[in-house]
């Protein structure tokens, strides 16, 4: 990977990160939801391309039993370049260094993403469980 890239460990501004997911093909979220939720992040992380934000990923959960990574993002043009990779390696060290070992660590992995996380250890719950959730 290019020596191009930095990795920040902050979570993203509110404009940034709602340009990032629908960039990267992620449902939008509202100036609202993203003021009230960024601010809960217990893990950020951000890559940069000089002073552009290209990547991101975050944990989120209730900081003892229940974790799940989310948001992970890279913009199209910067995609192919092993960033998933380096924002996945980022959220893998504060995992083994700040969760407890008896944690729920999830996530939701869309398309062929989830060889990603499987390089990291996610394995899928079914037929055991499935995920599922609320549309409104």
């Amino acid at each position: 990977m290019s020596n191009d890239y930095t990795t920040l460990l902050e979570t993203p501004n509110i404009a940034t990160y709602q340009h990032l997911r629908v960039a990267a093909g992620l449902s939008p979220k509202s100036m609202e939801a993203a003021a009230r939720g960024l601010p809960n992040s217990l893990f950020a992380v951000q890559i940069l391309h000089g002073k552009e934000v290209v990547g991101m990923g975050r944990v989120i959960g209730d900081d003892g039993c229940f974790y799940q990574v989310v948001d992970i993002a890279v913009l199209p043009a910067h995609q192919g370049k092993g960033l998933g990779k380096r924002i996945m390696q980022e959220i893998h060290r504060y995992i083994d260094t700040s969760v407890p070992k008896s944690a729920y660590i999830s996530l939701i992995a869309d398309g062929q993403a989830q060889d990603l996380y499987a390089q990291f250890g996610f394995t899928h719950t079914a037929p055991a469980s499935v995920g599922m959730s609320l549309k409104r």
